[in-house]
């Protein structure tokens, strides 16, 4: 059974850092795009970047406009892990945090992930 765990939630000021991790039980973990997405208190969940496996065919890496230049997506294969690093944190971006994997490739599509972790909030105060 597919199961991702967020974690490295918590509460920074702003101009400040987190960096979140995302551990999938997965076998073939490379086999999966990774994306993280985020829903604030009464908003959609929203995209805020995707990256799929580095292989020959380059791979692909997608951010959201809002995090373009302060967030980092990466992924450690042999781990399982996909990270965010966010940096210059805003207010906001206080939302929960998702986790989601995707059999197929990389998408800002929540639709298009197969399978998503339980959250980790972040809240960020001015």
């Amino acid at each position: 059974q597919v199961q991702l765990v967020e974690s490295g939630g918590g509460l920074v000021q702003a101009g400040g850092s987190l960096r979140l991790s995302c551990v999938a039980s997965v076998r073939t973990f490379s086999n999966y795009a990774m994306g993280w997405f985020r829903q604030a208190p009464g908003k959609e969940r929203e995209f805020v970047a995707a990256k799929n496996w580095n292989g020959w065919n380059g791979g692909s890496t997608l951010y959201a406009d809002s995090v373009k230049g302060r967030f980092t997506i990466s992924r450690d294969n042999a781990k399982n892990t996909v990270y965010l690093q966010m940096n210059s944190l805003k207010p906001e971006d206080t939302a929960v945090y998702y986790c989601a994997a995707a059999w197929s490739r990389v998408s800002t599509r929540s639709g298009d992930y197969d399978y998503w972790g339980q959250g980790t909030q972040v809240t960020v105060s001015s």
